[in-house]
């Protein structure tokens, strides 16, 4: 695979070797699953979304020790101690940084006056423009298919993809739905310099994940995950009994303040962190039904650049 990506924008920008980026997922992006990415080859990236600011400077602190390699951190914007992540990141000498869950346009200009490589995720094209505004350096495009949070518009990768590169030339990382070295060699066919993979990352052996959601999602079928809470913020989840709570009081018309009061504190972190296969909250991407079970690090990253490799050279017969 050592040529094969070759003055590809994207491991120009991070200088990796293969531009594959691990999502920043919450629960299940600690040092060890990032620094086994980083490691392998792609862009590992710590799940600040899920730690306070003093647990994320403990999983920085480790990455500097576990890996030589580029690395970063993945902040959702909207997170309540943001200054103070922030600052933890500034302080810690992290130098990539993506964002997600809220404008680039506040704190793009701070990082980059810190000399951080940023990246901003969005769900649909006109976020591109805001991007550029902004002065981002990627931009990351999350189709339907993605786990966690994710856009209200419903527009599957294939359609994003070509729709964001059409309005900016911007590095442009494809996400969600992308679990396989067919599916890297689409995104980039429509357009995408990179990908970025969540859910095959997440039910890896270095995923601080819980071992019964893991087995879970493994498991999991076509249709056994669904968009749902798109009155507050739309996240695709695994059917359990909380799913079908929250499904059952969508459907009685419930207010944004009964289903925030019914998803509570907590719900990811009991589902994903502690296997509460119940009551948890069960974010995963629909790309879970082709997972057919949990492998290394070092393993997935071999067999995405193979299938890679073997499906360019076959379409190219």
């Amino acid at each position: 695979m050592d040529n094969t990506f070759s003055n590809n924008r994207i491991t120009d920008l991070f200088r990796i070797k293969n531009p594959v980026i691990q999502g920043g997922m919450v629960w299940c992006s600690g040092w060890k699953l990032a620094s086994a990415v980083s490691n392998n080859g792609g862009l590992g990236l710590l799940g600040a979304g899920s730690m306070y600011p003093q647990v994320l400077r403990e999983h920085i602190q480790k990455m500097h020790k576990a890996t030589q390699k580029p690395w970063g951190v993945n902040v959702p914007l909207l997170y309540p101690d943001i200054e103070e992540l922030m600052q933890v990141i500034v302080d810690e000498g992290v130098k990539i940084v993506f964002t997600s869950a809220g404008s680039p346009a506040k704190w793009t200009p701070y990082l980059k006056e810190h000399g951080i490589i940023v990246a901003h995720v969005i769900a649909n094209s006109r976020l591109a423009k805001k991007c550029e505004d902004a002065g981002v350096d990627a931009i990351v495009a999350e189709g339907f298919e993605a786990g966690g949070h994710e856009g209200r518009e419903e527009t599957t990768t294939m359609n994003l993809i070509p729709l964001v590169r059409k309005v900016t030339s911007l590095p442009l990382i494809a996400a969600g739905g992308i679990g396989s070295g067919q599916q890297i060699l689409a995104a980039m066919a429509l357009g995408a310099d990179g990908v970025q993979i969540g859910s095959l990352f997440a039910l890896s052996e270095e995923s601080s994940a819980h071992k019964a959601f893991k087995e879970t999602a493994v498991n999991a079928k076509e249709g056994d995950t669904m968009l749902t809470l798109k009155q507050l913020a739309p996240v695709r989840l695994l059917k359990n009994h909380f799913f079908k709570l929250v499904e059952e009081a969508q459907q009685r018309g419930a207010s944004p303040e009964e289903l925030k009061e019914l998803l509570g504190r907590g719900r990811a972190k009991k589902g994903i962190f502690e296997g509460n296969l119940d009551e948890g909250e069960l974010e995963i991407g629909q790309v879970a039904a082709l997972v057919e079970d949990v492998k290394p690090v070092s393993q997935i990253m071999k067999s995405l650049l193979e299938e890679f490799q073997e499906t360019k050279k076959n379409i190219c017969r």
